[in-house]
């Protein structure tokens, strides 16, 4: 990424650009060969994550271009609410958007995939598979129909199960819950007997003070904290199992993405991914402080699930992905394949590689 970073910083060469025609909100901007693009997002300004990730990324690229490629970022709600940026982006109303796939399965389900799915790959397996597994040309299908070009663009990592206002002993303690949910990971609790909505984060907060939801899941212990549940809930839980590491999207209007120069292109992308380690690894390091003060000063409970919950919710699981195979299309069920084999692959190397090594670490190691 040298010749990357060096041909942008020191201003290359500018070429003309054809820009596709859209509508009069989104045609990019052209003065002197430089591109004025819109980003919508689903954060917040500047929340946590993924509201200084997409302002982080647009500054990235600009400076990387030499200000031939500028992103001016809105936030949710700013010029589309936060559950209408694929369609913004789709229509061309911006040019792109930083999301995460799975608000969209009711465009189709199986882009739950390219976010997570319960008992799901890792964050770094996930990229391991979009990447060099076939993950790419699937997604780049499955967006392809609407008109859109993805790429991962951060991750959570690790995430947490949940906040709930009251204690989960059994499975049958989620019946009749109301919880904010999304993805596949809430068609599966669903299948327990909750009652599943999907609010964006800057209504979270509102429905758990309000009553209109009994629980939510976020992220984990950083986001978390940012968001102020703690406030108005005390029991935290973990594991985060329906959602192993939540991916996050750079996704940009197919036919602006082709009219870009092959140069900026290669910019683009390299922000994305340059940015998706940044965003993991802020997750990383901000998640164990985080946590200590939701304990420490906030008096949050921490619990774990009950065995008897994880194997539930375990077996919808299995119910959900049946059923997601047997309605699915060609495309559904090809994304399914590439998928589970590369986690039956990884699993078998996992075991022995990096779920041994942590077993080892806790018996011979303490960090006092």
């Amino acid at each position: 990424m040298g010749e990357l970073r060096r041909r942008g910083l020191t201003g290359a060469a500018v070429g003309g650009v054809a820009v596709a025609a859209g509508t009069t909100l989104s045609t990019p901007a052209i003065s002197q060969g430089r591109i004025e693009w819109r980003m919508v997002t689903s954060w917040p300004k500047l929340f946590p994550g993924g509201g200084t990730a997409a302002e982080r990324f647009a500054k990235t690229v600009g400076e990387a271009t030499g200000g031939r490629l500028t992103i001016r970022v809105f936030a949710a709600g700013e010029l589309v609410p936060a559950f209408e940026a694929f369609d913004a982006v789709q229509r061309g109303t911006a040019d792109c958007m930083h999301s995460t796939p799975y608000y969209w399965q009711n465009k189709a389900k199986i882009l739950s995939v390219y976010t997570t799915v319960p008992f799901g790959m890792t964050n770094y397996e996930s990229v391991a598979w979009l990447r060099y597994g076939g993950g790419q040309a699937l997604w780049d299908e499955a967006y392809g129909q609407f008109g859109l070009k993805g790429f991962h663009a951060g991750s959570t990592s690790v995430q947490m199960a949940g906040w709930f206002n009251k204690e989960i002993r059994t499975a049958a303690d989620v019946r009749g819950i109301k919880m904010r949910i999304p993805g596949l990971g809430g068609e599966a609790l669903r299948k327990l007997g909750a009652t599943i909505v999907n609010l964006p984060v800057g209504e979270i907060f509102g429905a758990l003070q309000s009553g209109a939801i009994d629980a939510t899941e976020w992220v984990g212990p950083w986001q978390d904290l940012a968001a102020g549940f703690y406030k108005v809930t005390k029991f935290y839980y973990w594991p985060g199992m329906h959602e192993p590491a939540v991916l996050n999207e750079m996704t940009v209007n197919k036919a602006k993405w082709d009219a870009l120069p092959k140069d900026i292109q290669q910019i683009f992308a390299w922000g994305c991914g340059d940015e998706h380690s940044q965003l993991t690894a802020e997750n990383d390091a901000s998640n164990a402080g985080a946590l200590e003060v939701l304990i420490r000063q906030h008096n949050v409970q921490l619990r774990k699930l009950p065995d008897d919950f994880v194997q539930a919710y375990g077996r919808a699981w299995r119910e959900v992905l049946t059923e997601l195979r047997e309605t699915g299309d060609d495309l559904t069920k090809r994304t399914l394949d590439s998928y589970y084999k590369f986690q039956r692959e990884q699993m078998a190397w996992s075991r022995i590689g990096l779920q041994e090594y942590l077993n080892a670490r806790l018996q011979g190691f303490r960090v006092t």
